[in-house]
């Protein structure tokens, strides 16, 4: 392609909505325009990348067995309702009604569709194991779209699908995934980690995510530095740090004391002089419309997964001020567990063991110390607290790091989630009707491009992996005007398209150092410089990852390009 014919609209300055890296860069390289809040044009170097991206997809889902579908984006909610989440998706889901008032959706995922079509398609374990993928358009309400292509509302998604006859089965097909997603990201440059995960809305008894490291992320994970664990922050488990303190020593009765005006532990822990490891954080919660008291050390937060998988609930909120009220007698920043036997507790297992503490009285301004779990309340013991830092490895003993991190990939064990909900069945060996096992396995391009550009980019701009670049070599006459330098660039840009390179011609009639901020800006991997020592029958060939700059024979600079790609 000839630049002077291309649209690639690049810009000089940081547009000043744009907040993390690869948004500045998708904008100012011209690869993306906003439309509207959380939805994006891709022009014409965003699409090629894109393109680059779903080809690897495509040649490694292939490669593991994977049979590409289009599912349509529209869904009827009766598919949804019979899955269950037309209302656990909740506002997050675009819903809209037809001209006959029939409801309809955007569809985030499908697992209810293609659970549709094996309901209707396979009859016995024979046609078993099947893997189903497509690459489409996703759809999520979000609520506040940010960080570019990170966030948005309009997104291009693989997902696939497996079906398996047993748990043995769902196995094998999930760690055909397992490698396929390492593979693919590999392909396209992504330095990942992958970790244990939690399922979520998309339910079943296993899931990993894969995560690039990066202060654009929204996520966070727990990683042992010297390799062996990683998890999600929703996820992950530890030992926690011990308190700065020790308890004190003593079969103490609980004591009330005044502390007026006193409500969150960093003010209660600063007036009775005590860390805040020595309080206990007590939380009301409604789960399943049912009020339970949460309890954690006062300077560890709730991780709320870990809260409703230990009370197996998949409704739960805060209580309400009033709420509060009526069940402790007393406002939030005055609770504690003494005496309530009203409602269930639940305490944080960094807890057991723990003597005179300071907790709240349920009443205004006063608190209790020597509280003691076990001895002045029951409660139950579950892991319920988010992983700090300076928390260490349950096994190595280890110190663990908290690091924020992109999501580009996430793979699910599913069970029987959605085959059973919706009727799948199939005849097992011996004739009998068995539910098949399903899983489901989903990245999004967009992400694995804006991960690419926060893990490789400088000042002058992207640094994008070859194998995902929208060109891989530009050729640059130093002098359009010149015959010479012309002829030689012409002759340069068709040897590498027949040697198999992306080839890009500048051929703009512009200064020299505008040339080569755009190739730098829109992140081209090589850029081959015909100037003044073509004379000599040299040209010069600059590398954008670390800016190395090499004098090659102008005879051998097509050649030398794709050994450098390679």
């Amino acid at each position: 392609m000839r630049w002077s014919k291309l649209f690639i609209p690049t810009l000089r300055e940081n547009p000043a909505e744009a907040e993390v890296p690869s948004h500045q860069l998708l904008l100012r390289a011209g690869y993306i325009r906003q439309l509207s809040a959380g939805i994006y044009n891709y022009l014409l170097l965003a699409q090629r990348s894109i393109h680059k991206i779903m080809q690897i997809t495509r040649e490694e889902m292939d490669a593991i067995g994977g049979q590409e579908m289009y599912l349509p984006a529209l869904n009827p909610a009766e598919l949804w309702q019979e899955s269950g989440r037309w209302d656990v998706m909740g506002d997050n889901m675009f819903r809209l009604k037809d001209r006959f008032q029939r409801d309809y959706c955007l569809g985030m995922t499908h697992e209810e569709v293609v659970t549709y079509i094996a309901r209707g398609e396979l009859r016995s374990y024979k046609q078993l194991p099947q893997i189903w993928y497509q690459i489409q358009t996703k759809f999520r309400d979000e609520p506040r779209p940010k960080s570019g292509l990170l966030r948005v509302r309009q997104f291009i998604m693989k997902d696939s699908y497996s079906f398996d006859i047993d748990p043995a089965g769902l196995d094998a097909s999930y760690q055909k995934h397992f490698s396929a997603y390492c593979k693919t990201f590999d392909r396209c440059g992504l330095k990942y980690t992958i970790v244990e995960a939690h399922s979520g809305a998309m339910g079943g008894s296993q899931s990993h995510e894969f995560m690039v490291a990066s202060e654009a992320g929204e996520d966070f994970i727990v990683v042992n530095p010297k390799g062996g664990y990683a998890a999600n922050l929703e996820k992950a488990v530890s030992r926690p740090a011990p308190p700065a303190s020790p308890d004190p020593d003593g079969d103490l009765s609980p004591e009330e004391f005044h502390t007026p005006g006193q409500k969150s532990i960093e003010q209660v822990s600063a007036f009775d002089g005590f860390p805040a490891a020595s309080h206990l954080k007590t939380l009301v919660m409604v789960a399943d419309e049912q009020p339970v008291l949460a309890l954690l050390r006062g300077d560890h937060q709730l991780s709320e997964t870990k809260f409703a998988e230990a009370l197996g609930v998949n409704h739960f909120r805060p209580a309400h001020p009033a709420e509060i009220y009526g069940w402790m007698g007393a406002e939030a920043g005055s609770l504690g567990p003494a005496g309530v036997t009203n409602m269930r507790i639940v305490a944080d297992k960094a807890l057991e063991g723990r003597r005179n503490m300071i907790a709240g009285a349920n009443k205004e301004d006063y608190h209790l110390r020597h509280v003691t779990p076990g001895e002045d309340f029951q409660a139950e013991f579950y892991d319920l607290r988010q992983v700090a830092a300076g928390d260490t490895d349950i096994s190595t003993g280890e110190p663990l790091e908290v690091i924020k991190a992109i999501e580009v990939g996430h793979i699910f064990k599913l069970g029987y989630k959605y085959s059973s909900a919706m009727g799948l069945r199939v005849l097992d060996e011996h004739g009998k009707e068995v539910t098949p096992i399903m899983g489901s396995y989903g990245f999004g391009m967009e992400r694995i491009l804006c991960a690419a550009i926060e893990l490789y980019h400088d000042a002058d701009g992207i640094i994008m992996p070859a194998s995902i670049a929208p060109f891989h070599v530009v050729l640059t006459p130093v002098n359009s005007n010149d015959a010479a330098q012309r002829e030689a660039a012409e002759k340069l840009y068709g040897e590498c398209r027949r040697l198999g390179l992306d080839a890009l011609l500048d051929d703009r009639d512009e200064r020299p150092g505008v040339k080569f901020k755009d190739a730098d800006l829109i992140g081209i991997p090589l850029r081959i410089t015909v100037g003044k020592k073509l004379a000599q029958g040299i040209v010069e060939l600059a590398i954008r990852k670390g800016r190395r700059l090499l004098d090659v024979p102008l005879a051998e600079a097509a050649a030398k390009a794709k050994q450098l790609l390679a």
